[in-house]
Protein backbone atom coordinates (compact mmCIF):
# COMPACT_ATOMS: atom_id res chain seq x y z
CA UNK A 1 0.00 0.00 0.00
CA UNK A 2 1.59 3.45 -1.45
CA UNK A 3 0.68 6.52 1.42
CA UNK A 4 -0.08 9.76 -0.05
CA UNK A 5 2.50 11.33 1.96
CA UNK A 6 1.94 15.38 2.69
CA UNK A 7 3.88 17.63 1.10
CA UNK A 8 3.89 20.30 4.05
CA UNK A 9 7.20 20.83 6.17
CA UNK A 10 7.07 19.13 9.53
CA UNK A 11 5.62 20.65 12.83
CA UNK A 12 8.10 22.89 13.66
CA UNK A 13 7.89 22.09 17.71
CA UNK A 14 8.21 18.81 16.59
CA UNK A 15 11.77 18.74 15.31
CA UNK A 16 15.11 19.60 16.27
CA UNK A 17 18.09 19.98 14.59
CA UNK A 18 20.52 17.34 14.20
CA UNK A 19 24.12 18.18 14.59
CA UNK A 20 26.63 16.16 11.89
CA UNK A 21 30.18 15.21 13.19
CA UNK A 22 31.76 13.84 9.97
CA UNK A 23 32.55 10.53 11.93
CA UNK A 24 34.59 12.49 13.99
CA UNK A 25 35.18 12.90 17.72
CA UNK A 26 35.57 15.78 20.33
CA UNK A 27 39.49 15.50 19.14
CA UNK A 28 38.98 15.97 15.50
CA UNK A 29 39.84 12.20 15.02
CA UNK A 30 38.03 9.88 12.76
CA UNK A 31 36.18 7.59 14.58
CA UNK A 32 33.79 5.77 12.38
CA UNK A 33 33.96 5.21 8.61
CA UNK A 34 32.29 6.34 5.36
CA UNK A 35 30.40 9.22 7.26
CA UNK A 36 30.18 12.95 5.44
CA UNK A 37 27.94 15.13 3.58
CA UNK A 38 24.23 15.14 2.95
CA UNK A 39 21.12 17.02 2.77
CA UNK A 40 20.46 18.93 5.88
CA UNK A 41 17.86 16.97 8.01
CA UNK A 42 15.76 17.86 11.34
CA UNK A 43 15.12 15.31 13.78
CA UNK A 44 11.10 14.29 14.27
CA UNK A 45 10.52 13.59 17.88
CA UNK A 46 8.21 10.22 17.72
CA UNK A 47 6.05 9.79 20.47
CA UNK A 48 7.06 5.93 20.93
CA UNK A 49 4.84 5.23 24.76
CA UNK A 50 2.17 7.37 23.87
CA UNK A 51 0.73 6.01 27.54
CA UNK A 52 0.42 10.07 28.48
CA UNK A 53 -2.81 10.07 26.74
CA UNK A 54 -4.20 7.03 28.08
CA UNK A 55 -7.94 6.59 26.86
CA UNK A 56 -8.06 9.95 24.86
CA UNK A 57 -8.39 9.66 21.17
CA UNK A 58 -6.74 11.50 18.38
CA UNK A 59 -7.14 11.58 14.70
CA UNK A 60 -4.54 11.19 12.17
CA UNK A 61 -3.64 14.74 10.23
CA UNK A 62 -1.11 13.76 7.75
CA UNK A 63 1.48 11.05 6.99
CA UNK A 64 5.02 12.35 6.21
CA UNK A 65 8.43 11.43 5.08
CA UNK A 66 11.07 11.05 7.50
CA UNK A 67 14.96 11.42 6.39
CA UNK A 68 15.34 9.27 9.46
CA UNK A 69 14.05 6.07 9.12
CA UNK A 70 12.92 3.81 6.90
CA UNK A 71 9.01 4.08 8.26
CA UNK A 72 6.31 6.75 7.27
CA UNK A 73 5.10 8.44 10.19
CA UNK A 74 1.98 9.86 10.95
CA UNK A 75 1.01 13.25 12.74
CA UNK A 76 -1.93 13.10 15.23
CA UNK A 77 -3.82 15.35 16.97
CA UNK A 78 -5.54 14.69 20.37
CA UNK A 79 -8.77 16.05 21.40
CA UNK A 80 -7.36 18.54 23.53
CA UNK A 81 -5.01 19.92 20.53
CA UNK A 82 -1.70 18.32 21.47
CA UNK A 83 -0.09 16.99 18.48
CA UNK A 84 2.09 14.33 18.22
CA UNK A 85 4.54 11.71 15.90
CA UNK A 86 3.69 8.38 15.74
CA UNK A 87 5.21 5.86 13.18
CA UNK A 88 2.63 5.02 10.73
CA UNK A 89 1.24 1.39 10.55
CA UNK A 90 -0.42 -0.44 7.10
CA UNK A 91 -3.99 0.21 6.29
CA UNK A 92 -4.44 3.56 8.40
CA UNK A 93 -6.15 6.24 6.31
CA UNK A 94 -5.89 10.38 6.90
CA UNK A 95 -9.20 10.65 9.23
CA UNK A 96 -8.82 7.95 11.28
CA UNK A 97 -8.93 7.58 15.01
CA UNK A 98 -6.15 5.85 16.90
CA UNK A 99 -5.75 5.57 20.81
CA UNK A 100 -3.54 4.25 24.10
CA UNK A 101 -4.62 2.41 26.89
CA UNK A 102 -5.43 -1.25 28.21
CA UNK A 103 -9.39 -0.06 27.51
CA UNK A 104 -8.48 0.47 23.77
CA UNK A 105 -9.84 -2.01 20.72
CA UNK A 106 -8.11 -4.04 18.99
CA UNK A 107 -7.92 -1.79 16.18
CA UNK A 108 -4.90 -1.04 14.05
CA UNK A 109 -2.82 1.98 15.01
CA UNK A 110 -4.21 1.57 18.65
CA UNK A 111 -1.78 0.95 21.53
CA UNK A 112 -2.30 -1.61 24.21
CA UNK A 113 -0.09 -3.59 27.22
CA UNK A 114 0.40 -6.94 25.55
CA UNK A 115 -2.05 -8.98 28.17
CA UNK A 116 -4.81 -7.23 26.29
CA UNK A 117 -3.42 -8.41 23.19
CA UNK A 118 -4.70 -12.42 21.79
CA UNK A 119 -2.20 -14.71 20.60
CA UNK A 120 -1.98 -14.35 16.46
CA UNK A 121 -2.18 -10.84 16.83
CA UNK A 122 0.43 -8.88 14.75
CA UNK A 123 2.11 -5.85 16.43
CA UNK A 124 5.04 -2.98 15.93
CA UNK A 125 6.91 -0.46 18.39
CA UNK A 126 7.49 -3.35 21.17
CA UNK A 127 8.60 -2.17 24.93
CA UNK A 128 11.65 -4.06 26.30
CA UNK A 129 10.43 -3.31 29.72
CA UNK A 130 7.49 -1.69 31.05
CA UNK A 131 6.87 2.24 30.72
CA UNK A 132 10.06 2.54 28.50
CA UNK A 133 8.67 2.97 25.03
CA UNK A 134 9.37 1.39 22.29
CA UNK A 135 12.24 -0.12 21.13
CA UNK A 136 12.36 -2.63 18.72
CA UNK A 137 10.49 -3.55 15.50
CA UNK A 138 10.20 -0.10 14.13
CA UNK A 139 11.59 -0.25 10.64
CA UNK A 140 9.35 -0.50 7.42
CA UNK A 141 7.37 -3.21 6.82
CA UNK A 142 8.01 -4.99 10.54
CA UNK A 143 5.85 -6.78 12.78
CA UNK A 144 6.31 -8.81 15.45
CA UNK A 145 3.60 -11.94 16.14
CA UNK A 146 1.58 -13.04 19.96
CA UNK A 147 2.12 -16.51 20.12
CA UNK A 148 1.24 -17.36 23.85
CA UNK A 149 0.40 -15.75 26.90
CA UNK A 150 2.47 -17.26 30.16
CA UNK A 151 2.14 -15.96 34.08
CA UNK A 152 3.74 -12.59 33.87
CA UNK A 153 5.21 -12.92 30.27
CA UNK A 154 3.74 -13.32 26.95
CA UNK A 155 5.70 -15.32 24.23
CA UNK A 156 6.41 -13.38 20.83
CA UNK A 157 8.00 -13.85 17.54
CA UNK A 158 10.36 -11.38 16.06
CA UNK A 159 10.80 -10.24 12.57
CA UNK A 160 14.47 -12.32 13.17
CA UNK A 161 12.11 -15.36 13.88
CA UNK A 162 13.60 -14.96 17.64
CA UNK A 163 11.08 -16.16 20.15
CA UNK A 164 11.11 -13.62 23.20
CA UNK A 165 9.58 -13.27 26.37
CA UNK A 166 8.36 -9.86 27.34
CA UNK A 167 6.31 -8.43 30.16
CA UNK A 168 2.75 -8.34 30.24
CA UNK A 169 2.74 -4.71 31.25
CA UNK A 170 4.96 -4.03 28.12
CA UNK A 171 2.98 -1.74 25.80
CA UNK A 172 2.98 -2.83 22.00
CA UNK A 173 1.24 -1.10 18.75
CA UNK A 174 -1.26 -2.88 16.71
CA UNK A 175 -0.75 -3.78 12.91
CA UNK A 176 2.58 -4.02 10.98
CA UNK A 177 4.93 -0.96 10.22
CA UNK A 178 4.33 1.19 6.91
CA UNK A 179 6.40 1.10 3.96
CA UNK A 180 6.97 -2.76 3.60
CA UNK A 181 8.45 -1.86 -0.16
CA UNK A 182 11.32 0.04 1.40
CA UNK A 183 13.37 -3.26 1.08
CA UNK A 184 12.70 -2.84 -2.59
CA UNK A 185 14.82 0.51 -2.86
CA UNK A 186 17.15 1.07 -5.73
CA UNK A 187 19.12 4.39 -5.03
CA UNK A 188 19.93 4.26 -8.84
CA UNK A 189 23.56 6.18 -8.45
CA UNK A 190 26.29 6.67 -5.96
CA UNK A 191 25.00 10.82 -5.31
CA UNK A 192 22.09 9.45 -3.86
CA UNK A 193 24.20 7.69 -1.07
CA UNK A 194 26.34 10.75 -0.79
CA UNK A 195 23.00 13.03 -0.03
CA UNK A 196 22.59 10.46 2.42
CA UNK A 197 25.46 11.36 4.01
CA UNK A 198 27.43 7.99 3.28
CA UNK A 199 31.10 8.25 2.05
CA UNK A 200 32.81 5.98 -0.49
CA UNK A 201 33.78 2.55 0.90
CA UNK A 202 37.40 1.16 0.44
CA UNK A 203 37.82 -3.09 0.42
CA UNK A 204 40.42 -3.64 3.41
CA UNK A 205 42.44 -5.75 0.44
CA UNK A 206 43.06 -2.78 -1.19
CA UNK A 207 44.69 -0.96 0.98
CA UNK A 208 48.24 -1.04 2.35
CA UNK A 209 49.61 -3.29 5.36
CA UNK A 210 49.78 -0.04 7.52
CA UNK A 211 46.07 0.76 7.22
CA UNK A 212 44.21 -2.56 7.22
CA UNK A 213 44.64 -6.06 8.70
CA UNK A 214 43.55 -7.40 5.04
CA UNK A 215 46.04 -4.55 3.38
CA UNK A 216 49.42 -5.20 1.66
CA UNK A 217 51.05 -7.97 -0.57
CA UNK A 218 51.98 -8.50 -4.05
CA UNK A 219 49.14 -8.06 -6.78
CA UNK A 220 45.74 -9.36 -5.75
CA UNK A 221 45.61 -11.32 -2.31
CA UNK A 222 42.76 -12.35 -0.26
CA UNK A 223 42.21 -11.75 3.37
CA UNK A 224 44.63 -14.82 3.58
CA UNK A 225 43.62 -14.74 7.50
CA UNK A 226 40.97 -14.82 10.08
CA UNK A 227 38.59 -11.76 8.64
CA UNK A 228 39.19 -8.28 10.97
CA UNK A 229 38.08 -5.11 11.09
CA UNK A 230 40.10 -2.22 10.11
CA UNK A 231 40.97 -2.05 14.16
CA UNK A 232 41.26 -5.62 14.35
CA UNK A 233 38.16 -6.80 15.93
CA UNK A 234 36.73 -10.30 14.66
CA UNK A 235 34.50 -9.83 11.53
CA UNK A 236 32.13 -11.85 9.16
CA UNK A 237 30.32 -14.04 11.63
CA UNK A 238 32.82 -14.43 14.63
CA UNK A 239 30.17 -13.81 17.44
CA UNK A 240 30.53 -10.98 19.48
CA UNK A 241 27.22 -11.82 22.32
CA UNK A 242 28.82 -11.51 25.93
CA UNK A 243 28.51 -15.11 27.80
CA UNK A 244 25.58 -15.35 30.35
CA UNK A 245 24.29 -12.14 28.94
CA UNK A 246 21.36 -11.20 31.31
CA UNK A 247 18.74 -10.99 28.89
CA UNK A 248 19.35 -14.77 27.89
CA UNK A 249 16.92 -16.01 30.19
CA UNK A 250 13.83 -14.25 28.42
CA UNK A 251 15.11 -15.64 24.89
CA UNK A 252 13.09 -19.19 24.06
CA UNK A 253 14.22 -19.85 20.73
CA UNK A 254 17.45 -17.84 19.17
CA UNK A 255 17.22 -16.77 15.53
CA UNK A 256 18.21 -18.81 12.84
CA UNK A 257 21.64 -18.70 11.50
CA UNK A 258 22.57 -17.39 8.03
CA UNK A 259 23.95 -20.25 5.65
Amino acid sequence: MAKKLSKKKPEKKLTTPIKKTGGRNSSGRRTANHKGGGSKRRYRKIDFKRTDKKGVEAEILAFEYDPNRSAHIALIEYEDGEKAYMIAPQRLQEGDQVVSGKEASLSVGNRLPLKEIPSGTQVYNLEFNPGQGGKIVRSAGSSAQILAHEGDYVHIKLPSKEIRKFNKRCYATIGQVSNPRHRFEKLGKAGRKRHKGRRPKVRGTAMGAHDHPHGGGEGRTGAGRPTKTKWGKPAHGAKTRKKNKQSDKFIIERRPKNK
